[in-house]
């Protein structure tokens, strides 16, 4: 029994399609896409990904809307509530605080990364690292930065950290705004930028062509080669297929529970078939266009394609925050380009952060009946302690701890739980009749299969495989140095705080619900 009060509005359709785009146009789009593509054969990683597209984005896509719009008939804007209609058992709650937590814990640390891109775009419009010419001295104007090591240009973490706030602040400021005045103004305003920006240097890029005509092997075309020219001798290896499946995931931020929050605001005969749709082919042309243009080809036609695969195994950090501010400074004008290329960055971050902060203001308002105000200043409290952990132990690997449990496994069992949850519990047919209800069309008949029995089965496998190969190995600290160990347990500690904290507040919603219920 959700508050009576009004619930918000999107003012725009397309207001809605560019915030739910946002949401999943971010950092992993320009980052990680293109080390994944690198680490996994390049065009051998395209297949099984266009593959996973089709059966696990586009299905779990039209399964979030339709389990929001759902939930949102009935006033919950989160997927506690939200499971709760769906299966009315007792338990079904406590499910969906796992999309909360989810959520929320990405955003402790998310804020911080964002907040290097808007670091990075000053940085390269003021020349400041135009000095450091090689990898090596790039790593340490990064890691100095970070504080993860004493440098040249950064004796101190204050810059980064001064930053950090800035961008914490602007993240809350929007979500203080609201539905229609925050987060739907800021998608009309940076959706396009971004996408601006992206074609911009994805134009120069393709200019380029061979910057070195003595060296014709480093070439953008040999980089748009290894992206786009299958080796299929390497689709038997299962990691590429895991691999690929593993980054629809992340590139179209299902699991997490955002878009179920922005879908719970739509009214309930507004499509969900064609705005779903159009969101996840945003997202695709963002990413395999325009990201897949940028950072590797770019790279291949300076350093070769040896060098490019060795700065992809450095990871996204070492690829986004390395190799292209070398870049930028052997081309003409570069200051520029690397400004475009980190605020495009900083766009992409802010539209997805502000998205996984919704859930737990939407649960905060529907079920505590708490205003906006209130709301936003409580997880803004909460989030601001979390981060500093995050800030001051990142060398400990604080982070990365966080992001493996909340970013990568955590997502697949959220997405495995709801597709039941939906598909097997709620029902098959109820489900499919809501996501076609008031579509402008109907849903491929296919999908129905897709979604009841293909799409569960391939989350099965990938949960059982992460959980098997790095899930169990992360748990047990293999190949952990004994330094960071407390820290480790430090960010365990703190997830698990969290996650009970939350099953708490769900619990003490739902008590509220049942006495109201028995004083009527």
């Amino acid at each position: 029994m959700p508050n009576n009060t009004e619930r918000e509005q999107w003012a725009t359709k397309i207001g809605l399609i560019l915030a739910v785009a946002g949401n999943a146009v971010g950092l992993g789009n320009f980052l990680r896409f293109p080390v994944q593509a690198a680490q996994n054969g390049g065009g051998a990683f395209m297949i099984p990904y266009f593959i996973f597209f089709l059966l696990l984005g586009i299905p779990l896509m039209w399964i979030e809307w339709g389990i929001g719009r759902n939930g949102g008939r009935y006033k919950h804007g989160s997927a506690p509530g939200m499971f709760d209609v769906i299966w009315k058992n007792k338990i079904a709650k406590y499910f969906g605080a796992l999309g909360l937590f989810i959520s929320m814990t990405i955003l402790i640390y998310y804020t911080y990364i964002e907040s290097w891109t808007l670091g990075y775009s000053i940085f390269s419009v003021s020349k400041l690292y135009f000095d450091a010419d090689t990898a090596e001295t790039m790593k340490n104007f990064l890691y100095s930065y970070q504080g993860r090591e004493e440098g040249v240009h950064f004796t101190n973490i204050l810059p980064a950290y001064i930053l950090m706030l800035i961008t914490f602040s602007l993240n809350f400021w929007i979500l203080y705004r609201g539905i229609s005045k925050g987060i739907e103004r800021l998608a009309k305003i940076a959706m396009p930028l971004l996408l601006l920006f992206a074609t911009i240097l994805a134009v120069r890029i393709i200019l380029l062509g061979t910057p070195d005509p003595s060296v014709p092997e480093n070439s953008v075309w040999t980089g748009f080669g290894f992206i786009w020219n299958p080796d299929f001798t390497l689709l038997g290896d299962p990691k590429i297929w895991l691999a690929a499946a593993g980054q629809i995931f992340f590139t179209l931020s299902v699991g997490m529970g955002t878009i179920h929050a922005y879908a719970s605001y739509l009214k309930p005969k507004d499509d969900i078939v064609l705005s779903g749709l159009t969101t996840a082919s945003t997202n695709g042309f963002a990413e395999v266009v325009l990201g897949a243009t940028i950072a590797i080809p770019v790279a291949v036609a300076f350093f070769g394609l040896d060098a490019t695969k060795e700065f992809a195994k450095g990871g996204a950090f070492d690829l986004g925050f390395v190799s292209m501010p070398l870049i930028f400074q052997r081309l003409p004008v570069g200051e520029l380009f690397g400004f475009l290329w980190f605020l495009l960055l900083f766009f992409a971050g802010i539209t997805s952060s502000v998205a996984m902060g919704q859930p737990v203001i939407a649960f905060l308002e529907d079920e505590f009946g708490m205003d906006r105000k209130k709301a936003v200043g409580l997880l803004a409290i909460v989030i601001l302690i979390a981060v500093q952990f995050v800030v001051f132990f990142l060398k400990y690997g604080f982070l990365d701890e966080m992001d493996y449990w909340a970013g990568t496994f955590g997502l697949v069992v959220f997405a495995f739980v709801e597709t039941i949850l939906f598909m097997w519990v709620f029902g098959a047919d109820k489900a499919w009749k809501e996501m076609n209800e008031g579509g402008d069309f109907k849903i491929p008949g296919m999908f129905y299969y897709i979604m009841k029995y293909i799409t569960p089965l391939i989350l099965f496998v990938i949960m059982v495989w992460w959980l098997i190969n790095d899930a169990i190995p992360i748990l047990l600290l293999e190949h952990v140095s004994p330094e960071n160990v407390p820290y480790i347990w430090g960010a365990r500690a703190l997830m698990v705080s969290l996650f009970v904290g939350l099953l708490l507040m769900v619990k003490k919603a739902w008590t509220k619900y049942s006495n109201v219920e028995v004083k009527n």
